[in-house]
């Protein structure tokens, strides 16, 4: 039985989501063959953006976003109920 192979084009591709993904070919084939080209050229896309949008707002210390959830929930906890007409 014949292995499947990739053509010149999908090989080029492969190579291109690799170099985006800071992974090697062999490791992104893995996904490739899994999820397909397109899934795996989004999700990629998405994870760089991610980081680029991270790395210009920067983060938020997990406690600092409980304590503020935190306010938020008694805040609401202790408005009046309204009654229903």
């Amino acid at each position: 039985m014949p292995q499947p192979a990739l053509t010149k084009a999908q090989q080029r591709r492969l190579e291109k989501l690799a170099r985006e993904a800071r992974r090697t070919p062999q490791a992104m084939l893995r996904f490739v063959l899994r999820d397909g080209f397109e899934l795996c050229e989004e999700d990629v896309a998405a994870a760089r953006g991610a980081q680029v949008e991270l790395a210009e707002s920067g983060t938020v210390p997990h406690r600092q976003v409980s304590n503020e959830a935190r306010a938020v929930i008694a805040r609401h906890a202790r408005a009046p109920r309204r009654q229903a007409a």
